[in-house]
């Protein structure tokens, strides 16, 4: 195969969960773009219907909660186009565990829709792709979740409170990390590929020192724009990368290389 026609998604279904946030959009239009039919799936399908209109995807409802609502999704999609040859695992629920204080119950609740459903869903999509005996699956983590939070980057902002900051979010990244790895060990045999990529600090209009001091711990200078993880995406998502598998690759500008 000629080498720029292997990083074509032409003939290939996507479902990428989220597609409507900041990571999302740009993994939505990059997807897209590459020649994929894209199913883009959340709790909020208003706000999905309007992204998936500017790409050229199709919106679906799905709750993460819900094993009920995972399987109707999967069904669907294989109705619709007969496989499933890409998973994205990009949607997360920012609970409302924002100290370490919290209860219990507020962390199970998290570890429900971040952890959980990510087994379930990965399972159920997996299971489709051994009977094509092919698929890639990406896991979008979190630079968060390879190191600890950096006090710097902070100085001057009321971003983040190291005392009562919440650790729920660092080990769900770092667990998804390990994921990948457990999920590309048992679903190799299907050749079912299972990656993951751990974008870095994401520009979002932060407070000025919080920028500054942020992008003065990466090696290219700068926080991540919209369209940093659309190359890697589909490199991961094609026959490009088809001898990589159990891989976490940081998009970050080298933040965690230093």
């Amino acid at each position: 195969m000629n080498v720029m026609e292997s990083f074509s998604l032409k003939g290939k279904v996507a479902l990428l969960t989220g597609g409507a946030g900041l990571y999302g959009r740009q993994l939505c239009r990059a997807l897209c773009e590459a020649g994929a039919t894209v199913y883009i799936a959340s709790r909020n399908l208003e706000k999905l219907q309007a992204e998936a209109e500017k790409s050229g995807a199709a919106a679906l409802q799905l709750d993460l909660d819900s094993d009920e609502s995972i399987a109707s999704v999967v069904d669907e999609i294989v109705k619709r186009s007969g496989r499933i040859d890409i998973l994205v695992n990009n949607a997360v629920s920012r609970c409302a565990c924002g100290e370490w204080a919290e209860n219990m119950d507020c962390f199970d609740r998290s570890l429900h829709t971040n952890a959980s459903s990510l087994f379930v869903l990965t399972k159920r999509v997996a299971e489709i792709m051994k009977k094509q005996r092919s698929g890639s699956i990406i896991n979008i983590g979190s630079y968060m979740g390879l190191l600890g939070p950096d006090p710097t980057n902070y100085t001057g902002t009321e971003m983040f409170d190291f005392e009562k900051a919440s650790p729920i979010y660092f080990y769900e990244k770092g667990g998804m990390s390990n994921f990948t790895r457990f999920a590309a060990s048992v679903l190799g045999h299907w050749n079912i590929r299972v990656n993951c990529i751990a974008p870095g600090g994401y520009f979002n209009h932060q407070p000025e020192a919080f920028v500054r001091q942020y992008s003065a711990n990466t090696m290219l200078g700068r926080l991540a724009n919209d369209e940093d993880l659309k190359g890697l995406l589909v490199f991961l998502a094609s026959d490009a990368s088809a001898y990589i598998t159990g891989t976490v690759i940081p998009a970050d500008g080298g933040y965690t290389a230093k």
